[in-house]
């Protein structure tokens, strides 16, 4: 059975400290979410790896897993804002909003910022788990609530696919979800005897979402047993 891979000394940054308690909670779940599973992640490991001596400072500060889940979430589709606002005024400037290629980078490529205190895209791994955990059939919704920029791009891309039912294309979004995730889980695994450079993986993947939203709806195709 193999180990679980260690983490490096638990000890939080100071710059993860200075944030208060509950980003350091936040940033340690979302590291241990993605290494031992959303129900498998200990909330007491939780809290020593972000440098709370209180066994119970997730339940302090958050009151449940499912509520931490969902701030883990939140705090990663917050910082993504900025960077959306900037994309998303530049392709209006440049008359792209209704371009799929376009909204497609505007809704992934952002998360290649994201890294943590490992250097690792350790959100990549966690949200896999978010959205096999969290079924929703309305487009684009991924919790309670989802972040203007990212509210604002989702209903440009729902523009571009409405040819589609609401399950089709929801559908369509979470396996595009699954496509550039794994590139950045691959990522944090990288070695030197990997063949294919990130940034081409990258180019690639965002070529295969685009061609893989716009594909022709087939109906009435029976699937052999």
């Amino acid at each position: 059975m193999p180990t679980k891979p260690a983490l490096r000394p638990s000890a939080p940054t100071s710059s993860t400290l200075n944030q208060g308690p509950k980003v350091a909670l936040i940033l340690a779940a979302e590291v241990l979410f993605a290494r031992d599973g959303i129900e498998g992640a200990s909330l007491r490991e939780i809290a020593s790896q972000a440098g709370q001596r209180n066994h119970h400072a997730v339940q302090y500060h958050f009151g449940s897993r499912d509520s931490l889940v969902q701030a883990v979430f939140d705090y990663r589709m917050n910082q993504m804002e900025e960077m959306r606002g900037l994309m998303l005024a530049k392709a209006e400037a440049e008359g792209k909003l209704n371009d799929l290629r376009t909204i497609v980078e505007v809704i992934f490529l952002p998360q290649i910022q994201l890294i943590d205190a490992f250097g690792d895209h350790s959100y990549a791994a966690f949200l896999t788990a978010y959205l096999q955990r969290y079924q929703a059939q309305q487009f684009g919704q991924f919790g309670d609530h989802v972040a203007p920029q990212l509210a604002r791009t989702l209903a440009l891309l729902r523009a571009c696919l409405d040819y589609l039912s609401e399950a089709a294309a929801q559908r369509r979004l979470i396996t595009a979800c699954f496509m550039f995730l794994n590139i950045l889980v691959i990522h944090t695994r990288d070695s030197d005897s990997q063949e294919e450079r990130f940034e081409d993986a990258v180019e690639d993947t965002i070529g295969q979402i685009v061609a893989a939203f716009a594909a022709p709806v087939r109906v009435g195709t029976e699937i052999a047993a």
